[in-house]
């Protein structure tokens, strides 16, 4: 029987983006990072989805 080496296409899980944050925000970041030992990251994406669960969004009027 012959052996195939299969490849499928990549699927995107991630991009990446860059973003400019205040200074005061970074600080308590990088303290919640040394406090919890999880990455920036993983933080900044828990905070991101949090906040798109949980807003609402009011028109003008």
């Amino acid at each position: 029987m012959e052996k195939k080496f299969i490849i499928t296409p990549k699927t995107e899980r991630s991009v990446t983006v860059t973003v400019r944050i205040e200074k005061e925000s970074h600080d308590r970041l990088e303290e919640l990072v040394i406090k919890s030992g999880r990455s920036r990251n993983e933080l900044i994406n828990k905070a991101i989805k949090f906040a798109l669960d949980n807003l609402e969004f009011e028109e003008e009027e």
